[in-house]
C-alpha cells in the first residue's frame, strides 16, 4: 500500500510537468519550423532583388561608356580601357541572372529571367560584332549607328526587364506579408488556446498534488529552521503520506545525531584541512628524485667526482630543509638555501636552457616563514615557463621587506600565459573553479591555502603573466621574528 501511494505521487508530478511541458514542445517546434520557413523564403526574394538591383542602372551605365570609348578612340581603345570587359560584363550578368532562374519557383519570374538572358546573349553579338569591326578599321559612322541603335536600346530593353523582374519579386515579398501576417494571426490564437489549456489542466492537477504535499512540507521546514538555529532539541510531528513520514524520522535521528556530532565534526574538518595542507609541503616530486639520482650515477660513472659532490651536496641541504626535523616554519635564511639548492641541481640538468638569480636583502633574513613556500613557485616557473618556452631561459627570486610585512618575487622570462590561461588560473587560485590536476592551477591554490590558513586572509599568492614574456608570482606574509 505505501508503495503504491508513492507511484501514485510521482506519477502525479509527471503528468504536471507532462501537461505543461508537451503541448508547449509541440507549440514551440510549429513555431520554430514557421519561423525557418518565412525566413528562407523572405531571405530567397531580398538576395534575388539585391542581386538583381546590382544590374538595374550600373550594367547599362557601365555598358555604353564603354562600348561608347571603343567606337570614338578605335586606335587608342585599349590603352584608355580593356577591350575585353564588356564580354566579361555580360558574362558575369549572365551567371547571376542564370543562377536567379535554377533558383526561381514561379513561372512568371522563370519567363523574365529568360528574357533578361536572351537579351545578354543578344547584346554580346551585337558588341562583339562592333568591337572586330572597330579593331578592323570600320567606318566610324556606321559603328556610331550600331552603338545607338543595336547596344544602348539591347540595355534599354535589359535595363526594364530588370526592373520589371525586380517588381515581380517585390510582389511575392507582398504575398509573403499577408501570408506571414495571417500565419501570426493563426499563430497567435492557436497559442492563446494552449495556453489556457494548459494553465487549466495544469491548475486542476496542481491542486491536487501541491495540496497533499506543501502543508506537511511546511510544518517540516518550521522544525528545520529551528534546528538550523541551533536547536537541536527540536522534533517533527507525524505527517499523513508515508514519503514525508519516512522523511521525517529520518530527519529526527539525523537531528538527534547531529546535535552529538556537531562540534565533533567541526574539530575534525579543521584537523583533517590542517593534515592536508601540510601533507602538501611534505610531498616530493619522486621524478625529480629519481632524475637527480641518475644525474649523480651517471656523473659518478663518468669520473667526475666535483659534480658528484657538488649535486650530493645540493641535494642533502634540500632535503634537509624539506624534512626540517617536522617544522612548520624555517627561516628566511633557510628557504633561501633551500631554493638554492634546488636551483643547483635544477640547473645541471637544464644548464643551455636555464640561468637563474636569488636576491634577499639583508633584513629579511631574520625573519621566519613556512617552509615551501617559494620552491614550489620556482618549480612552477621553471617546468611551465623555461621549458614551454624552448630556449634560453632566467628566473630570479628576490626578497625584500615592505612596511611591516615580506614581499617575495619569482619572476622568469619564460613562456607566460595567455590572457585566458592567466584568468582561468586566477580563478583557481581564489578557488572560484573547479580544480583540476594541472600543477600550474592545483598546486598554485594550495601555496596560496596554506598561507590564508597561517597568516590570515589579507595575505597570499598574486600573480601576472604576459604570453611569451614571462610569469611573476608574488608572495606577500607579514614580518615574524625567528
Amino acid at each position: 500500500m505505501k508503495r503504491k501511494r508513492l507511484t501514485s505521487m510521482k506519477k502525479r508530478l509527471y503528468a504536471l510537468i507532462a501537461v505543461c511541458l508537451v503541448p508547449l514542445t509541440i507549440m514551440m517546434v510549429y513555431l520554430l519550423v514557421l519561423m525557418n520557413d518565412v525566413s528562407q523564403r523572405y531571405d530567397a526574394i531580398v538576395e534575388n532583388i539585391t542581386l538583381a538591383n546590382a544590374y538595374n542602372i550600373v550594367f547599362k551605365e557601365n555598358m555604353d561608356y564603354l562600348m561608347y570609348i571603343i567606337v570614338v578612340n578605335a586606335e587608342r581603345a585599349q590603352e584608355l580601357i580593356d577591350t575585353d570587359r564588356p564580354q566579361a560584363m555580360i558574362e558575369e550578368a549572365r551567371d547571376a541572372f542564370l543562377e536567379l532562374y535554377d533558383k526561381a519557383d514561379t513561372d512568371s519570374s522563370r519567363e523574365s529571367l529568360r528574357r533578361i538572358i536572351k537579351s545578354l546573349n543578344t547584346l554580346e553579338d551585337r558588341a562583339g560584332e562592333i568591337r572586330e569591326d572597330v579593331m578592323a578599321g570600320g567606318s566610324y559612322d556606321e559603328n556610331m549607328n550600331r552603338l545607338d541603335f543595336n547596344v544602348r536600346v539591347i540595355t534599354d530593353l535589359i535595363q526594364e526587364q530588370i526592373q520589371k523582374y525586380i517588381y515581380e519579386q517585390a510582389i511575392n515579398m507582398e504575398r509573403l506579408r499577408i501570408g506571414i501576417r495571417k500565419d501570426v494571426v493563426h499563430s497567435i490564437f492557436l497559442l492563446g488556446a494552449v495556453v489556457a489549456g494548459i494553465f487549466a489542466t495544469a491548475f486542476f492537477v496542481s491542486g491536487k498534488v501541491i495540496s497533499s504535499i506543501t502543508k506537511p512540507i511546511q510544518k517540516l521546514c518550521s522544525v528545520a529552521k529551528q534546528a538550523g538555529q541551533g536547536d537541536f532539541q527540536v522534533r517533527a510531528e507525524e505527517t499523513g503520506t508515508y514519503e514525508l513520514t519516512v522523511l521525517k524520522e529520518s530527519f529526527n535521528r539525523m537531528i538527534e545525531e547531529l546535535g552529538q556530532l556537531v562540534e565533533d565534526i567541526r574539530i575534525e574538518q579543521l584537523n583533517l584541512r590542517a593534515a592536508e595542507l601540510q601533507l602538501l609541503q611534505e610531498q616530493i616530486n619522486p621524478h625529480f628524485l629519481y632524475n637527480t639520482l641518475d644525474t649523480i650515477i651517471w656523473l659518478s660513472e663518468s669520473g667526475d667526482t666535483e659534480h658528484v659532490v657538488k649535486m650530493v651536496t645540493s641535494l642533502s641541504d634540500f632535503f634537509r630543509t624539506t624534512l626540517s626535523k617536522g617544522k612548520d616554519f624555517i627561516s628566511v635564511e633557510e628557504e633561501k638555501l633551500h631554493i638554492q639548492s634546488y636551483l643547483e641541481i635544477q640547473q645541471f640538468r637544464y644548464r643551455d636552457i636555464m640561468e637563474y638569480e636569488i636576491h634577499f636583502s639583508d633584513e629579511v633574513c631574520q625573519y621566519e616563514m613556512l617552509k615551501l613556500t617559494l620552491q614550489p613557485l620556482v618549480e612552477n616557473a621553471l617546468y611551465h615557463g623555461i621549458k614551454n618556452k624552448r630556449g634560453m631561459g632566467h628566473i630570479q627570486v628576490c626578497g625584500r621587506k615592505e612596511g611591516e610585512n615580506l614581499v617575495f618575487e619569482v619572476t622568469d622570462d619564460g613562456i607566460g600565459m595567455t590572457k585566458q590561461r592567466l584568468c582561468e588560473v586566477r580563478q583557481l587560485i581564489r578557488g572560484e573553479r573547479t580544480r583540476d590536476q594541472e600543477h600550474s592551477g592545483f598546486g598554485l591554490f594550495n601555496i596560496d591555502q596554506r598561507i590564508r590558513l597561517y597568516y590570515g586572509q589579507e595575505y597570499g599568492l598574486t600573480l601576472e603573466s604576459t604570453y611569451r614574456e614571462g610569469t611573476q608570482m608574488q608572495v606577500m606574509i607579514p614580518c615574524v621574528r625567528n
